[in-house]
């Protein structure tokens, strides 16, 4: 049965391509939409673009037809309403800006229509005001899924005694599981006896993974395992690790990336970002050039970056400061901000939380891509910043849901906190 959507403005803003997501359904925006929309159309921003994209693709829909009678976009309806409808005072009360005006038109295409409503917000008191007028509401979710869908990388199977022999002695054997994801992993057991297995589909077999150690660091459980593989692996161009605090998703893959271009030279540098979004109330404007301004948002690479250059090992780097990795050009920070339009060849490209990123910022970053880079992102789905962004729907879920099954890619869940006793504990009940 057709139903009715009722998009608010975050909607839009959020994903401007929300205009084609309802499939055959009709579409009703609110003419109150449009004119927050055209607040936003001047900004410098990723909502700005997010705006005026929305407006070109409005533009294109009304040299078609009348929007006020609802013009096809080629699946179903988009129509633009306003309304007379009066809502409770008590509504009015709480708000007498545009959410009270979106509303209205929400419960007059309700009230008026034969068809099920449903109002689509990103706002959880809007939607929650919105069944207190009895209208149905829901949240905009483009993946599709719950937390604990989400691909993992890794598979757990039981197998008899002698596929694990077959494996100890020939540090290979045939596939057993057919239905696994290229560049994925497995945790083989046979009654007390386990072993760890990196799985290619193509080939019809299985590996036995050996023992890493990276810049002086090793893997302390399985998934660290498995990442390292991936972060090492020259022939797996895009890798995510999703993973709770001190998990070690962030220190593993500078302690990689370090690896293959201070001691491999396999690529010219490494290239560190992070989303600029502050934790808390922002501290204002930062003087200086921009290395010093962004110095404060990426204080937790230099903290990793000390702890790896404080690490004796027989290149006895102990004595070396992570500042030295910097005026060497082996390491180099960039704001997302000033990457579009660059082409970067050859460099192990790391995104810090990635979580706190949009679909459109990933797609920017990747499409930068040079011949030779390794893209690496790592987040936790659990800390998010934005306020337009959930664990389910950012940039970092919605690559690991696209790219699954892609023979470029490699994905690693990591659920198991080494940060400390104290942070695994703070991360599981907080």
């Amino acid at each position: 049965m057709e139903k009715i959507f009722v998009l608010d403005t975050n909607v839009l803003l959020h994903d401007p391509n929300s205009l084609t997501a309802f499939e055959d359904n009709k579409i009703v925006l609110p003419i109150y939409v449009i004119e927050e929309i055209d607040n936003f159309k001047k900004e410098q921003t990723e909502l700005g673009r997010n705006a005026r994209q929305v407006s070109r693709l409005l533009e294109e829909l009304r040299q078609k037809g009348s929007l006020i009678d609802g013009v096809s976009n080629g699946l179903g309806i988009i129509q633009v309403k306003t309304s007379k409808h009066p809502i409770p005072d008590e509504f009015v009360a709480i708000d007498r800006g545009a959410d009270s005006k979106i509303l209205a038109v929400a419960l007059e295409t309700k009230l008026s229509s034969s068809c099920p409503v449903v109002f689509i917000t990103k706002d959880i008191n809007l939607r929650i005001r919105a069944s207190a007028l009895g209208i149905e509401s829901e949240n905009y979710e483009t993946e599709g899924t719950s937390v604990s869908e989400i691909y993992s990388g890794t598979y757990n199977i039981e197998v008899e005694s002698s596929i694990l022999e077959i494996l100890f002695a020939e540090k290979e054997a045939p596939l057993i599981k057919l239905d696994v994801e290229p560049n994925s992993f497995g945790v083989l057991t046979a009654g007390k006896q386990s072993a760890l297995v990196r799985f290619y589909p193509a080939e019809g077999k299985m590996k036995l993974l050996s023992k890493r150690n990276v810049w002086g660091i090793k893997d302390k459980n399985k998934e660290q395992a498995f990442a390292l593989e991936l972060l090492l692996d020259d022939t797996v161009p895009l890798v995510t690790l999703l993973g709770i605090a001190g998990s070690g998703k962030t220190i593993l893959s500078l302690a990689a990336g370090l690896q293959k271009v201070a001691e491999e030279k396999k690529y010219n540098r490494m290239l560190v970002s992070r989303p600029v979004l502050p934790l808390g109330k922002d501290i204002g404007f930062l003087p200086g050039e921009i290395s010093e301004k962004v110095r404060p948002w990426m204080q937790p690479i230099y903290d990793n970056l000390e702890v790896l250059m404080g690490i004796p090992n027989k290149d006895k780097k102990k004595n070396r400061s992570a500042e030295e990795l910097f005026e060497l050009g082996l390491i180099e920070v960039e704001v997302l901000t000033y990457i579009r339009g660059r082409s970067i060849p050859r460099q192990f490209i790391l995104l810090d939380e990635a979580q706190n990123a949009t679909n459109h910022i990933i797609k920017t970053l990747i499409t930068r891509a040079g011949e030779g880079t390794k893209i690496v992102l790592v987040g936790d789905n659990s800390q998010i910043d934005d306020p337009y962004l959930d664990p389910i729907n950012n940039g970092l879920v919605h690559l690991i849901n696209r790219f699954k099954g892609q023979s470029c890619y490699g994905h690693v869940t990591l659920s198991k906190g080494e940060r400390s006793g104290l942070a695994e504990i703070a991360a599981a009940l907080l």
